[in-house]
């Protein structure tokens, strides 16, 4: 395993088979949880002791190879090359509130969602906790901002990677490393059922927000896959049972598409939908895919929508479009750099 995967008590117990003292882990945990690129970093420690870290456990810090900042509100997309040369992206928002960081969890995506850029080309492999942590730790370093939150939002399905991302939380969440709270992250399923189901048994206080899009199974399943296998009835249950596990209030993401999933009747039906669940609903204006024939909603359909949500007594908000002048939705920025590379 990775150094920076292992939690600070691990990190001690392999120190401890070295025969080094228990401060020497507190002190490594430290400096990796910094966003440093070497063990010559690391001053406090003998060079002996680098020499044999830097041999044992390479650190292999990400490469920028893409970097785009908006003009319009300072939103960065970074494109990360990995060790074995697989690319994944990154988005810093910056909010009154703080900085966000918007990680992906996997190289590709193998859910198939039919306006989602990331899942073009599937799944190559899930990402490690350690490459998690590198988008958040290397982000700060780069743009020199405090990430203050973070959601899981990027390329990839988090519950489809559910151990490595359930030790990323709890590297993240470190009081001896980066100290963001549960309670700041955010992570977004298209709805695995059983996953949700594991997730709610450990009650952690994030933030779940379901990619929903579709207010049946009949329009929902033709624009995800996902649907077919845990259809909204049964995801919708598992939404209720993970309310009753955490009292944690469920978002509900929903991409508005002309035509497809935006009519007064679609909003009344999911307004029925989700009668009884403690919910919000982000309404997403959808970014345009150039493989995608799907266009996004008039801001009239979007307003309509909105307010027969709301009148329903479902909170409903229009989510705020950040880096509209750079490829700031998922998987853009990966999708152009790796087709003009084959090209």
């Amino acid at each position: 395993m990775n150094l920076k995967s292992m939690t600070q008590s691990e990190i001690g117990a392999v120190f401890q088979e070295l025969g080094l003292p228990a401060f020497r882990a507190k002190q490594v945990y430290s400096w990796l949880h910094k966003g440093v690129r070497s063990y010559d970093e690391m001053t406090n420690l003998p060079k002996s002791l680098r020499d044999v870290l830097s041999e044992k456990y390479p650190i292999h810090p990400p490469k920028v190879v893409r970097k785009q900042e908006s003009a319009k509100d300072g939103t960065i997309k970074y494109l990360w090359q990995l060790q074995d040369g697989n690319c994944v992206e990154t988005v810093l928002m910056r909010y009154r509130y703080g900085s966000t960081v918007c990680i992906s969890t996997e190289v590709g995506c193998g859910m198939g969602c039919a306006f989602c850029a990331s899942t073009i080309g599937g799944l190559v492999r899930r990402l490690e906790p350690y490459e998690m942590l590198d988008e958040v730790l290397f982000t700060q370093v780069d743009s020199g901002q405090t990430v203050s939150h973070v959601v899981l939002m990027g390329i990839g399905e988090p519950l489809d990677n559910f151990d490595n991302v359930m030790r990323f939380l709890e590297l993240v969440n470190s009081p001896e490393g980066l100290n963001i709270s549960m309670r700041h992250i955010s992570l977004s399923t298209c709805g695995l059922v059983p996953k949700i189901d594991a997730l709610a048994q450990r009650k952690l206080q994030l933030s779940l927000a379901i990619s929903l899009h579709g207010p049946n199974d009949e329009i929902r399943g033709r624009l995800m896959p996902v649907n077919r296998a845990y259809p909204m009835d049964q995801l919708l249950a598992a939404c209720r049972r993970y309310y009753a596990a955490t009292s944690r209030r469920i978002h509900f993401e929903y991409a508005m598409i002309d035509g497809v999933n935006d009519s007064e009747d679609n909003a009344k039906e999911l307004l029925q939908r989700l009668k009884g669940l403690p919910a919000h609903v982000n309404m997403i204006p959808l970014n345009h895919v150039e493989e995608s024939p799907l266009k996004p909603s008039s801001r009239t359909a979007v307003a309509k929508f909105q307010k027969i949500l709301e009148a329903g007594g479902v909170t409903a908000t229009v989510r705020r479009t950040l880096g509209g002048d750079i490829d700031a939705s998922c998987g853009q920025l990966r999708r152009k750099y790796t087709k003009g590379n084959s090209e």
